[in-house]
């Protein structure tokens, strides 16, 4: 079936607005991978005195929804201080273009984390924010799934229970993810959007990912064995 978009999703994509790249840039990040489908970059000018964001630019290379969410997030963006960009959410761009599929809710968010990632370099760069350590342990794996929606329902796979069950020992984590419900024809694509998320954590190096059915325990995918000792179904680590 044709996925239906509303008229400020086609102007957005036929006419992007702040598309490009700006040279001698104060900062950029890029969001999402080639692997998954979507990916966009941004730049940023920002006035160090007032921390305002004097100019920002985008280059995606995705889906018509992707480029859509990318250029209203620069709208937004441009002439707001570094700290309200900060207070993005993903349903104010969404809500700005007259909504988004479920299916392609993640393009939201993928913009608005890029924006965000962008001022956090920043802010690094002039000495108001630091790196972060991360550490892996299941509060901050479950902190970045967050960001994984599910193309079904346009919400999160954290909001919705759908993270049944993590385990980390060392740099390898193992994490089920139960479809409570969720179409069969969205697994693989959830699976992918946990993978990536997880291979961006520099502390892992190991990621098995397992989609279940909640009610049969049903594994849907061969990645690898679970920890030892422990059954499909099981409660969180």
């Amino acid at each position: 079936m044709a996925i239906k978009y509303t008229p400020e999703v086609i102007e957005h994509f036929t006419h992007p607005q702040n598309v490009g790249e700006i040279e001698g840039a104060d900062a950029s990040a890029t969001e999402g991978s080639p692997a998954c489908g979507d990916m966009v970059t941004f730049t940023l000018k920002v006035n160090p005195e007032n921390k305002i964001i004097e100019d920002v630019r985008f280059r995606s290379y995705g889906c018509a929804s992707n480029i859509a969410t990318a250029s209203m997030a620069t709208v937004l963006a441009k002439g707001k201080t570094t700290d309200e960009v900060k207070a993005f959410h993903p349903k104010v761009v969404a809500e700005r273009l007259g909504g988004l599929p479920a299916i392609k809710m993640h393009c939201s968010v993928l913009a608005v984390n890029g924006l965000k990632a962008a001022v956090k370099q920043w802010e690094i760069a002039h000495g108001l924010a630091q790196e972060e350590e991360v550490v892996c342990n299941e509060q901050t794996i479950r902190k970045l799934l967050k960001g994984v929606i599910n193309p079904e329902t346009g919400r999160s796979i954290v909001a919705m229970n759908m993270v049944n069950y993590i385990k980390v020992e060392g740099g390898r984590v193992y994490v089920e993810i139960a479809l409570m419900g969720t179409d069969e024809l969205y697994a693989e694509n959830i699976r992918e959007e946990v993978t990536e998320k997880l291979e961006s954590m520099k502390c892992l190096q190991e990621v098995i990912v397992r989609i279940l059915e909640r009610d049969k325990f049903e594994m849907k995918a061969e990645n690898g064995p679970r920890p030892e000792g422990e059954q499909p179904g099981g409660g969180e680590a």
